[in-house]
């Protein structure tokens, strides 16, 4: 798989989303996870970004949710335990 590409399924949705250009969301697809029935697919000359998307299907919110918290977990990894208890110390 591309390393730019990821999936995120929540709610028994998975959405593909991928990194461009700087560290932007766009969405290409999003799937029923249970049968993979399609939801919404775009073109990649048109791939809406996060917040498009969530004008896009707000019903969504909790699968848009969890793709920010991934790409920010992704963009800046959480410090390991021990730097963690270095910093509260």
């Amino acid at each position: 798989m591309d390393k730019d590409l990821h999936r995120t399924e929540v709610d028994g949705f998975c959405v593909t989303w991928r990194l461009v250009q700087h560290h932007l969301i766009a969405i290409v697809a999003v799937h029923n996870a249970s049968d993979a029935s399609q939801v919404a697919s775009f073109c990649p000359s048109n791939y809406p970004d996060l917040a498009h998307a969530r004008e896009l299907f707000p019903e969504l919110a909790r699968l848009w949710d969890a793709v920010r918290h991934e790409f920010w977990t992704k963009l800046i990894p959480p410090l390991p335990l021990a730097a963690r208890k270095r910093v509260l110390a």
